[in-house]
């Protein structure tokens, strides 16, 4: 029998994997039957559904440095505390994270740090975000990072 627990971690690592990667694309394609929330609580436009408004959000934001074709950061998701219904086929999972990030011209170092609040659904026998809401706490030199 499926560890549906271990599966849903896997994808949490999974995401992580593919945005140090620049694998946008691939980050987006988690997506395909969910939606990222910009905010806790936000307006609709700050709701991105689906993998192609994913895709978008994070070519929007997100700095590819040239000389990588990633962003050059370790996305370090830990403490995932995962409940799962797999009668239902639902799954909620609370975790945190830390970027880390260096540059040519940034000594490596944390630039944010924060907590994911995850919604999963399983579909055809395969577990997909239904949702991911994140909450920024600290914050440190995005410049790098992020297209601000």
């Amino acid at each position: 029998m499926p560890d549906s627990a271990r599966e849903i971690e896997n994808l949490l690592y999974t995401y992580a994997e593919r945005i140090d990667a620049g694998d946008l694309a691939g980050v987006a394609e988690l997506f395909t039957h969910g939606r990222i929330h910009g905010q806790p609580d936000g307006p609709p436009e700050t709701v991105f559904e689906g993998a192609e408004a994913v895709r978008r959000l994070y070519e929007a934001t997100t700095r590819i440095h040239d000389a990588t074709g990633t962003p050059r950061t370790h996305h370090v998701t830990t403490n995932p505390l995962i409940e799962v219904d797999d009668e239902a086929g639902t799954a909620t999972c609370r975790s945190r994270f830390t970027v880390l990030q260096a540059t040519e011209e940034l000594p490596l170092q944390p630039i944010v740090a924060g907590r994911y609040a995850d919604t999963f659904h399983r579909l055809d026998g395969r577990w997909w975000f239904e949702s991911r809401t994140m909450h920024v706490d600290l914050v440190g030199d995005l410049g790098h990072h992020l297209m601000l």
